[in-house]
């Protein structure tokens, strides 16, 4: 394992489906799920163009599940 850059190490994963999805195609971390100690401001992680994306700030990954479908016009 890489540990001179561990941010591009996710911590974890979580795949999300096309009703975890807010608005544009996004999701925020951190998530309902995450325990209060791990909490750190909101940010909005697009998964729409790749299919997921990761959080700066935990390092925590999102991707869609595999075979998920975004309503048209995500």
């Amino acid at each position: 394992m890489d540990m001179s850059n561990p941010s591009t190490q996710p911590k974890a994963v979580v795949e999300v489906t096309a009703h975890d999805v807010q608005g544009p195609g996004v999701v925020f971390c951190p998530n309902p799920k995450m325990p209060l100690w791990s909490n750190h401001p909101r940010v909005y992680i697009d998964v729409t163009h790749e299919g997921g994306g990761q959080c700066p700030y935990c390092g925590t990954a999102y991707r869609l599940k595999a075979g998920e479908k975004l309503a048209h016009g995500h």
